[in-house]
This record gives C-alpha cells, sequence and structure tokens, in this order.
C-alpha cells in the first residue's frame, strides 16, 4: 500500500488536474446545452490558445497575453456559430464539422510550431509552497482558481441574471421566447463568443502547467468529453465537479495500482453513471 503522503498528494494532484478538465469542459458544456452544437473544436483552440501564449509569453507576462489571445478567441467563436447557423448545420453534423476544423487547427499548429514537445518557462513555474507533507504550485493554484470563478460566475449569470434567464429561455422554446423580445440570434453569438474565450484561458492554464505538443489535443478530448456527459450539459459547475472526481479518481488509481489504469477512470465512471442514471442523458 502506499504511504498517507502519497495517497494525500495523489488527491491534491488530482483535485488540481480535475479544475483544468473542468475549465476545459466548460466552453463545450455552454456551446452544447445552449446552443445545441457539440463543438470539439473547442479543445483544438485551447491548445492553439496554449501555442500563443507559449510564443506571446518571450515579450509579455503570460497573463498579460490573456488581453490579447482572449478577443480574439471570442470572435473566432462568434464566427464558428455564424458558420453553423448560417449553414443550418445539425447536432450530428455539427460534431462532424468541428471535428474536422479540429485537424485543421491541428495542422496549422504543426506547421507552425512543429510537432515537437514545447514547454514554457515563467517565474510562476519555480513557485511552490510546502503545507505540511505535502507540496502546492502557483500554476495549480491559478487553475484552480480560474476553474471556480468562470464556473460559479457562468453558473450565477444564468441562474440569478435577465441575461441568464434570456439564454436558458431561448433554449427551451426559442420561438416563444422570441414572442417575448429574447434576441435568439444575439445570444448565440455571444454563448459562442464566451465558450471560445473560455478556450483561451484554458489555453494559458495548459501552457503553466503541461507540456504542450500537438497530438496531445485528441489525448484530452476523450477524458473532458466524459466530465462534461457526467456533470450534465449546458450546467457550468458539472463539469468541474465531475472533472474534479475524475481527476482524482486517475491520481488515486496511478498511486495505487499502476499508472496504466488511469485511462479507464473517466470512461467506467460515465458507462457507470449511463447504467445507474440513464434518465439523466
Amino acid at each position: 500500500m502506499p504511504s498517507a503522503t502519497l495517497l494525500g498528494q495523489s488527491v491534491l494532484s488530482g483535485i488540481f488536474i480535475g479544475s483544468l478538465y473542468g475549465l476545459l469542459g466548460l466552453g463545450l458544456s455552454l456551446s452544447w446545452g445552449m446552443l445545441r452544437q457539440v463543438n470539439l473544436a473547442h479543445f483544438a483552440l485551447a491548445f492553439l490558445g496554449g501555442y500563443l501564449t507559449f510564443q506571446l509569453s518571450g515579450r509579455l507576462d503570460p497573463f498579460v497575453t490573456l488581453a490579447v489571445v482572449t478577443p480574439l478567441f471570442f470572435l473566432a467563436g462568434m464566427g464558428l456559430h455564424w458558420f453553423l447557423t448560417r449553414f443550418s448545420v445539425s447536432l450530428l453534423n455539427t460534431l462532424l464539422v468541428t471535428f474536422g476544423l479540429t485537424s485543421i487547427i491541428e495542422a496549422g499548429i504543426q506547421w507552425t510550431w512543429t510537432a515537437d514537445f514545447h514547454r514554457m518557462e515563467n517565474a510562476y513555474a519555480a513557485v511552490r509552497w510546502k503545507i505540511g507533507p505535502l507540496f502546492v504550485s502557483l500554476p495549480d493554484l491559478f487553475t484552480l482558481g480560474f476553474a471556480l470563478v468562470l464556473s460559479l460566475g457562468a453558473w450565477a449569470v444564468l441562474r440569478f441574471t435577465d441575461l441568464g434567464k434570456a439564454i436558458r429561455a431561448a433554449r427551451e422554446d426559442a420561438p416563444i421566447a422570441a414572442a417575448f423580445g429574447v434576441n435568439e440570434k444575439l445570444l448565440g453569438y455571444l454563448v459562442s463568443g464566451l465558450a471560445a474565450a473560455v478556450a483561451a484561458v484554458a489555453g494559458l492554464c495548459l501552457a503553466l502547467n503541461h507540456t504542450l505538443a500537438p497530438a496531445q489535443i485528441y489525448a484530452w478530448m476523450g477524458v473532458v468529453f466524459a466530465a462534461v456527459m457526467m456533470g450534465g450539459l449546458g450546467r457550468p459547475i458539472g463539469p468541474l465537479v465531475a472533472g474534479i472526481v475524475i481527476g482524482v479518481s486517475e491520481a488515486l488509481a496511478m498511486a495505487v495500482t499502476n499508472p496504466t489504469w488511469a485511462p479507464l477512470v473517466s470512461f467506467s465512471l460515465l458507462i457507470a453513471l449511463l447504467l445507474f442514471r440513464p434518465a439523466r442523458f
């Protein structure tokens, strides 16, 4: 059996990696749940954001790069929404179209930065604290903080503001909502743009904490997809909670058994949820 210190550090690491799963899943959950668009390109946008942060960090602080990358991604999200609605792409076809877009973005990343691994050098990575026998790094805390603020903020907007009520009304019954003055098209552009902007923040966290490689887009896609399904579509806090559950489960599986078992955890949990709570989906 592993030591208590190893188990504690594994749980802590699982919470941090799970918060990144939740942050990556937030945009996908919003676009899928609110707009009926399975935007798989969200993962490619997150990695593109990570590479842009890596590129710009030579001249700017990594967090300052958000002022450049986030507006660009917001516009890109709006452009993607225009394309999908302009050609009336169905729910299933949005998955196929955005998967193709993911391949295009991956090819662009490889053409620009090559397929080699890249690691962003920054002063934040060296900042660590020891809490008893456990270690906590500053980039991990930033990731957890971003995930909590954006998830709770999105939940509060959808739950308590007129804008959120209009978005939920348009999702439930667009014609009736339009009859009461809700501009469904404008809200669609807004939600899609915000989902892409969240991908920019997730890209920053990826660049701060992990080595970047184009092929990793697909490695992250499966586990985050499972977190979104478990957390619920259109529920901002759901992917974060599900992501932390998956992250902790994976970390404990690696500590107790073997690292090769970790990738099985996310889909095993999803299958179990499908079996015991099928009505959720």
